[in-house]
């Protein structure tokens, strides 16, 4: 079973769900752990792909779109974008950054999934769906809620 952990932003904007996830990105890939962010769109991807590189001063992280025609285990970048269906098999990617609004397939979810969810109301019903459809496969998911501004969560 994957360690599944919900943050919860207070806010409904897009832009907020995508520095939060280039902040988790960074995070991981300094800790050395690669990511694969589902996106739920191409415009989205395209907005995180350029915040990756501008979402704070000296930050850098290394990132790639995953190609639609390409094994996950083909790409090298520690952090890999995708808007497509997630690989059904793939020991590239124990981290997955989930901003899609819906579920992914059980069978591709790496080690450590990550579900950011908005104050949108529609991700948040989609969000305690997928809570709940976690907790009825035996996982035990984490809640981590986010104030704006804040650069660490509150448990």
């Amino acid at each position: 079973m994957p360690q599944v952990d919900f943050h919860i932003l207070r806010e409904s904007s897009p832009a907020a769900r995508l520095k939060l996830a280039c902040r988790l990105a960074e995070r991981a890939y300094l800790d050395g752990t690669r990511v694969l962010v589902r996106l739920q769109d191409e415009r989205e991807l395209a907005e995180l792909d350029q915040l990756l590189w501008t979402f704070a001063d000296r930050a850098f992280v290394p990132h790639d779109r995953l190609p639609a025609d390409a094994a996950a285990d083909d790409l090298d970048a520690p952090v890999a974008l995708t808007a497509g269906p997630l690989p059904a098999t793939s020991t590239s990617w124990p981290m997955l950054i989930d901003l899609a609004l819906e579920e992914a397939a059980p069978v591709a979810h790496p080690g450590h999934v990550i579900e950011i969810i908005d104050a949108d109301e529609t991700r948040r019903r989609l969000g305690r769906e997928r809570f709940r459809a976690y907790r009825d496969r035996g996982t035990a998911p984490n809640t981590i809620n986010w104030d704006p501004g804040t650069p660490s969560s509150h448990g």
